[in-house]
């Protein structure tokens, strides 16, 4: 990775349909904010809408959960995940999207597993789509699994971030909670500054995950404070729908990919006219 980092632009990173990354481009580098995580535990977000003859592929790695990740070199946590319907937040699960989610203790290891790892080729052989993340956590607040992360980028001052929010459902809480679902959601796909959306989940009902990746701190801060998302939160706290939760915000190492259509990279990863 070069030495001078720079910040990509939100309509930089966000590219339409039909354009194509360099099978071996290099890695997108955030700014010198993020590169103070390179040292420290960075996460991976993978992404993949799986092609037709191979969903029983992907459905066996949902099925075998952590231990698809087994093996992996510096793997602190992991996750494979579900998604509802075209990628989506409702209750309809979806016949081919799923992710990963793994955290590492090293941005090499980061690294490695994205260049390296059989799964990951796995998923690139079988997808009609695949994009890939790597974020190093600035904020964080909760538990996964009675895990947490521990953040090491500053907050960036410019520039592209991401969430994730994660939640275990309580049985009493779940009919409550997903009347509450679906106009949160609406308002996040329709945000201003949305660049991704994503519903993701470990379990049915009850055990649920957002991730989104906004063009600028401020968009995803007018989203969260206001209108129905700042109503779920706030009935969520009060009539304690979650027996564990966690909340992060990163800073974007490296965005991959095609997602729904749409190929997200910084501009250096153009191909030439």
């Amino acid at each position: 990775m070069a030495s001078a980092l720079e910040s990509p632009s939100a309509s930089t990173l966000l590219r339409s349909a039909g354009e194509h990354l360099p099978r071996h481009a290099p890695p997108v580098a955030v700014d010198a904010a993020g590169a103070a995580a390179l040292s420290g535990q960075t996460c991976v977000l993978l992404l993949a809408d799986v092609a037709q003859g191979a969903r029983a592929w992907g459905w066996a790695q949902i099925v075998r959960g952590p231990a698809a990740l087994r093996g992996t070199a510096g793997l602190c946590f992991g996750k494979v995940m579900g998604s509802g319907y075209e990628g989506g937040f409702g209750l309809t699960p979806s016949a081919s999207r799923q992710g990963l989610f793994v955290v590492f203790a090293s941005d090499a290891d980061a690294v490695r597993f994205l260049a390296e790892a059989p799964l990951v080729h796995a998923y690139r052989r079988r997808s009609r789509e695949l994009l890939t993340l790597r974020l190093a956590p600035y904020s964080v607040r909760g538990s996964w699994n009675g895990r947490t992360l521990a953040p090491r980028a500053a907050a960036p001052a410019s520039g592209p971030i991401a969430a994730l929010t994660r939640g275990s459902i309580r049985p009493a809480a779940a009919a409550r909670f997903w009347r509450h679902a679906p106009p949160s959601q609406a308002a996040l796909e329709a945000a201003r500054g949305c660049l991704l959306a994503v519903g993701l989940g470990e379990a049915p009902l009850l055990r649920q995950a957002t991730f989104s990746l906004w063009d600028s701190l401020d968009s995803m801060n007018a989203y969260a404070r206001h209108g129905p998302h700042q109503a779920a939160i706030q009935a969520a706290r009060e009539q304690r729908f979650f027996s564990e939760s966690m909340f992060v915000r990163f800073v974007p190492l490296e965005v991959r990919g095609t997602w729904k259509g749409r190929v997200y990279g910084d501009e250096r990863l153009r191909p030439a006219a």
